[in-house]
């Protein structure tokens, strides 16, 4: 199949996230086409933008070196095949998102309609989440148990890490919040928190010791062996 360009709307309103504007201007401007068209080669590229094909190839490269797309060889005749390029996952996510808003929304009609659904929402959730890390955890000694709820933490985006104090103690750290803005207005997330970390480590006593929503920059908790 040939490749010809797909006309875009004219001067289409710019997609912004921090991730995107962090990024040089035609290699954000490269991301934003691939958005709208779905896939592209390096000539209807490098014509949308009004640029070189060389300096389109420089972009697109540095681009797939990053991880943000990847090309498929598409044959349309003889010849050398054409390299197809399009958003890969990671690409894609840099987009703006408005889960937050969404959930916080659906949420609030939950609370209207019952209450107590909303408590019970929050705690189905946590006990899949228990169970899942469950699997991960049960059976390993102690020292190795704490650092797999910080590696789960870390995975579930709260960027944790921790440390073994002096005294034998262990401090655990979540230095960003993956739920923040669902906590902000729902106290029920920062409590089923504190339950997940009590109910999956039953040898400890968990205390919480910093808190975000509390004058804090982190949530950071204090685990002791009984």
């Amino acid at each position: 199949m040939n490749e010809r360009a797909v006309p875009s709307t004219p001067n289409p309103p710019a997609l912004s996230t921090r991730a995107l504007d962090n990024l040089p201007s035609t290699r954000r401007k490269i991301l934003e086409h691939l958005k709208r068209e779905d896939a592209a080669t390096s000539d209807v590229i490098a014509a949308n933008l009004g640029i070189t094909a060389s300096a389109t190839r420089q972009h697109l490269a540095a681009l797939t070196a990053d991880g943000l797309i990847q090309f498929e060889l598409e044959r349309a005749g003889p010849g050398r095949p054409t390299h197809r390029y399009s958003l890969t996952t990671a690409g894609d996510a840099l987009f703006p998102r408005n889960y937050v808003d969404l959930t916080n929304e659906l949420l609030g009609y939950i609370e209207d309609e019952d209450a107590e659904l909303l408590a019970r929402v929050f705690d189905k959730r946590g006990l899949a989440r228990l169970e899942r890390s469950r699997d991960r955890t049960d059976g390993l000694p102690f020292p190795d148990k704490v650092a797999m709820v910080a590696r789960i933490l870390d995975e579930d985006g709260y960027l944790a890490d921790f440390a073994e104090l002096p005294d034998g103690t262990f401090r655990l750290t979540e230095h960003n919040c993956a739920v923040l803005a669902i906590a902000q207005r729902y106290q029920h997330a920062c409590r089923t928190e504190l339950d997940f970390l009590q109910a999956l480590l039953p040898e400890a006593d968990v205390v919480r010791v910093a808190h975000r929503l509390k004058s804090g920059h982190i949530c950071s908790y204090e685990i002791t062996l009984k």
